[in-house]
């Protein structure tokens, strides 16, 4: 089995638009296991969009598919990117067309932005022989959500979900095309990969645990969005919809994970984006 990493967007931001909740950089530098993968010498926090192709012995599935091309946001260096996303997957052996699955770890924009593409002003699915799986939960949150016209969150917050337009360009296009399955949040996607619930980030959310002959490796979704979050799990991020549910999740994932030999792979890390969870002290770091 393998797992290749396909990266769409790297950034480096200042610990004040990273959206950890009251962050500190003073606070980083107590953790110098950091620096230099995931923080800058100079305290930036370095982060990544991208995509994890696994292939099993049965199926070829993507698990979360980043920003994509041409899609209006709110948010300006998210914009109708023009990125070569689909030339990479191509070139690493894997055309669209061999998609089977498509795991959605949650709906939020750069994670389903690749669901689609646009064709002679349309947006079609990009993925057309592959199964989208969505947790039923998300799915159902996002659809009333999109569907809401007193929408008093913060500006900030609008742009960086940008629901309705997420949902009409990404979402609904491949649902109306019949390639959506709602599962459940601990759905066996196939004999050896199965969704592990972890919400918080979204009522839906899910890791995704990948097994074969006494080896694992687990994809966490945005559970964790940095690593510092390994060391301080009650870190949240401002998109959580449940503060207290992700905390809870991330403090019971880490404890099953730490010093497991499972493999542990960041949805947002940067490179080396591999590693493993293990013991520190009362806490846990990440270790590459």
């Amino acid at each position: 089995m393998t797992i290749t990493k396909i990266v769409e967007l790297e950034d480096e931001v200042p610990p004040g638009r990273a959206g950890i909740a009251g962050i500190e950089p003073d606070e980083l530098a107590d953790l110098p296991w950091l620096v230099p993968d995931f923080v800058t010498p100079e305290g930036r926090m370095r982060m990544s969009i991208h995509s994890f192709l696994v292939e099993t012995p049965r199926t070829r599935i993507v698990v979360d598919t980043g920003l994509g091309n041409d899609k209006p946001r709110a948010v300006p260096h998210w914009s109708r990117l023009r990125g070569s996303f689909l030339d990479e997957m191509g070139a690493t052996g894997w055309p669209p067309s061999s998609v089977q699955r498509v795991i959605h770890t949650h709906l939020h924009i750069d994670h389903v932005g690749w669901n689609t593409v646009l064709v002679d002003g349309a947006w079609v699915p990009t993925f057309p022989q592959a199964r989208h799986l969505m947790v039923r939960t998300d799915f159902e949150h996002w659809q009333v959500e999109a569907a809401r016209t007193d929408d008093d969150r913060p500006g900030w917050l609008r742009a960086m979900t940008d629901v309705a337009a997420v949902w009409a360009d990404s979402i609904a296009p491949v649902a109306e095309a019949g390639l959506v399955d709602l599962v459940e949040p601990d759905a066996q996607v196939d004999p050896y990969v199965r969704l592990v619930p972890t919400p918080g980030h979204t009522p839906g959310h899910v890791s995704v645990l990948v097994e074969s002959r006494g080896d694992s490796a687990v994809i966490t979704g945005d559970l964790v969005h940095f690593p510092c979050q390994i060391a301080r799990p009650h870190w949240t991020s401002m998109l959580d919809c449940d503060h207290a549910a992700g905390t809870a999740a991330r403090e019971e994932f880490l404890a099953r994970f730490a010093d497991s030999g499972t493999l542990v792979l960041g949805t947002h890390f940067p490179d080396p984006t591999a590693g493993h969870v293990v013991r520190d002290g009362a806490g846990y770091r990440f270790e590459t």
